[in-house]
């Protein structure tokens, strides 16, 4: 199947006249169903590279047989409306899997789409071989015997919030809920807009995320016989959230006769930078062994930078100023490292981090940004550090990249700070220091000389 960007390849089965559509990619031993939610489009999942990257990564061990929801995404619309009955959400998936000749399945669900795929299970013991639930629930609403998820009528705000921001390019809908650490950052809420737009429309949407938060799947627990995972993100803490992950999957895990529970790390359910580490989890479950992950130890320069202050800022200009204003900044950093051949690997929002193959381009870029920040009225700090690196495909860990974020975090607006590392490197390149200070870097043992790069 084609990779993030391009339009992947759609075919259609029959559902008692109904066209649903579904794509495959992979041909691993293993046939495995994403369960549609109304996140879960087919051509959503070319939209954001993470989730793309995820769904790259199941079907280098499955067969991964994607799947949009009658009266979402290119499958037939509803013509009365509403969502589907789950009844008839789980006739649809085995119209798909007769159609590709999947006799037995691993169905992998999540949030919403957890009531389908337990419904699916019980009804059809025999087709399932294995479930992945993530962030699933049996029931979204508060019970007397249900502590869990909003108190009932909740709900209704919910989906009028839903109706009003669905694929907003400015503050889309669920943007705090499915992927907090990003909901920060201008590019990725434009990704999540793109994302529900190509899903569904609003009212679709708003119609099915209705429908969805009325099922109560609690009774059919005790007849689900396939082995179950029961994932959550383990670092959710969001003020106001009242989803309460944590104790809707031990729920599952509690009345499901063959579920264990595991957590991943971060707080985005799967949209986030600790995507690799669901998916892992998931090829453990299912094949027995955990995915080893392709390192390599580099030395390189990387180069921190931040907004300082932007919470002040964005108070005193506004939403819509500042946006532009960052806007401005992120075209801004990119032309700089393009400038001198640095390499971006990621941004928060706030800042990016860039590796180059020599720290004395790394400090002349990291005077350019903060000049170019100046004149953007923006103020903007600086790190540089040289270490050895662990390169995970396109991302950057290990103790150097730690210590850039610190050294960063000393600076104040305008200051490029270096370690002396990067002073030892670049003697003879015209660069000058003068000391900083030394500092105790969090999480770094000993203490540390830390440099003011010139200009």
């Amino acid at each position: 199947m084609p990779m993030n960007g391009d339009f992947p390849e759609v075919r259609y089965a029959d559902a008692d006249g109904v066209s649903i559509a579904y794509s495959v990619r992979g041909n691993g031993p293993i046939d495995l169903v994403r369960v549609p939610g109304i996140l879960g489009s087919i051509l959503a999942s070319t939209v954001d590279p993470v989730v793309d990257a995820h769904y790259e990564h199941l079907a280098g061990f499955t067969r991964l047989i994607q799947v949009d929801r009658r009266g979402l995404g290119m499958s037939d619309p509803l013509v009365a409306g509403g969502a589907p009955p789950l009844e008839q959400q789980v006739e649809d998936i085995l119209a798909v899997m007769d159609t590709v000749g999947s006799r037995q399945v691993a169905l992998y669900a999540d949030v919403v789409a957890g009531a389908v795929a337990l419904s699916f299970a019980a009804m059809h013991p025999e087709r399932v071989s294995a479930l992945v639930l993530n962030s699933a629930y049996a029931r979204r609403s508060r019970a007397p015997d249900f502590p869990f998820g909003p108190p009932v009528g909740d709900d209704a705000r919910s989906d009028a919030r839903v109706r009003l921001r669905w694929g907003d390019l400015e503050h889309p809908a669920l943007l705090e809920r499915a992927a907090p650490s990003r909901a920060r950052d201008p590019h990725f809420r434009q990704v999540l807009a793109r994302v529900q737009q190509v899903s569904a429309s609003r009212a679709a949407a708003a119609a099915s995320f209705a429908v969805d938060v009325e099922h109560d799947v609690r009774a059919v627990l005790g007849l689900v016989q396939a082995p179950t995972l029961v994932l959550y993100p383990g670092d959710r803490d969001i003020e106001g959230d009242d989803l309460d992950l944590l104790g809707n999957a031990q729920f599952l895990v509690d009345h499901i006769p063959n579920a264990r529970l595991a957590r991943f790390p971060g707080s985005d359910i799967y949209f986030g930078v600790h995507t690799p580490e669901l998916g892992a989890l998931i090829e453990e479950f299912l094949t027995g062994t955990r995915p080893t992950p392709v390192s390599d130890r580099v030395l390189a320069t990387v180069l921190f930078t931040d907004i300082v202050g932007s919470t002040e800022q964005l108070t005193e200009l506004g939403d819509q100023a500042w946006r532009t204003r960052l806007d401005q900044h992120d075209a801004m950093v990119r032309t700089q490292l393009e400038r001198f051949r640095g390499r971006e690997i990621n941004t928060t929002g706030d800042g990016f981090l860039a590796t180059f193959d020599g720290p004395a381009r790394a400090v002349q870029c990291a005077h350019a940004i903060t000049d170019g920040a100046r004149l953007l009225q923006i103020g903007l700090r600086a790190g540089v550090h040289v270490g050895e690196c662990e390169v995970r495909g396109d991302d950057l860990a290990g103790i150097a990249v730690h210590i850039g974020a610190r050294v960063c975090a000393l600076a104040r607006a305008g200051e490029v700070l270096a370690t002396t590392t990067v002073r030892d490197l670049v003697a003879g390149s015209g660069i000058t220091f003068t000391e900083h200070g030394r500092h105790a870097l969090k999480g770094v043992s000993g203490e540390w000389t830390i440099l003011i790069a010139n200009p």
